[in-house]
């Protein structure tokens, strides 16, 4: 597989991370009551741990500048401290905060079956396919959008970043913007994440990795679209 195809068999997975409910989860047709069950198992399968998550590639990585990218992603999101100021898992957790739910809720998340197995996948990927794979799922599939195409050509669309007061959770469920922490740290630090993202698969898997991190990011395709699937259901969403 050469860089060429190799470069869209990925673009081609993320170009297809979309769910049929998402449009509906931010045109408020969920229940503010049951709001929570997303954001729970959100921060339970992965935003919690996502750290970890990219530390694990980071040490079976034997490509000193591919440990310097995932390093600075993990003190990141570990700390804060080259943005947010705070750690991202925790600043997550300020959106349930600013709707007024019960935050012990968030301490032992029980996992929908696609959300288990979602996290199971995710473990796997991270723990026993190499340090291409485990970055890939990682910096790749959790932290990239659909628009992924625009970090590697300037004429492709970006990701719309429309005024914090038009947030979904702002407009249809009251949150005060100053919960949107993550948010804005998300966004200061995007362009960055995503270019690293792509920098390391582009110019450090090697030849013979990239079926195997193709494999692994249709796989991590499939299983977050089942994952979502139950969360829609688990919300009162029906396709």
């Amino acid at each position: 597989m050469d860089r060429d195809v190799f470069t869209e068999a990925l673009l081609s997975v993320m170009e297809r991370k979309e769910h049929w409910a998402w449009p509906r989860f931010t045109s408020g047709e969920v229940a503010a009551d049951r709001l929570h069950v997303h954001l729970e198992q959100e921060y339970a399968v992965y935003v919690r741990d996502f750290p970890v998550l990219v530390a694990r590639a980071y040490v079976q990585c034997p490509v000193a500048a591919v440990r310097r990218e995932l390093a600075e992603n993990i003190y990141e999101e570990e700390t804060g401290g080259l943005i947010a100021g705070r750690p991202h898992p925790e600043l997550f957790l300020e959106y349930p905060r600013g709707l007024g739910m019960d935050l012990a809720r968030f301490e032992a998340v029980a996992f929908l079956p696609g959300a288990a197995a979602y996290r199971a996948f995710l473990d796997d990927a991270t723990q026993t396919r190499g340090w291409s794979v485990a970055a890939a799922v990682t910096t790749l599939f959790l932290e990239g959008t659909p628009h992924d195409r625009s970090v590697l050509d300037p004429d492709a669309p970006a990701r719309p970043e429309p005024p914090l007061e038009q947030h979904p959770l702002v407009v249809h469920y009251g949150l005060p913007v100053e919960h949107l922490a993550l948010t804005k740290a998300h966004r200061r630090v995007e362009g960055d994440h995503r270019a690293a993202a792509w920098r390391v698969m582009l110019e450090h898997v090697s030849p013979a990795s990239r079926e195997l991190v193709v494999a692994a990011m249709e796989d991590a395709l499939a299983a977050w679209l089942v994952y979502r699937d139950d969360v829609a259901t688990a919300v009162g969403l029906e396709r």
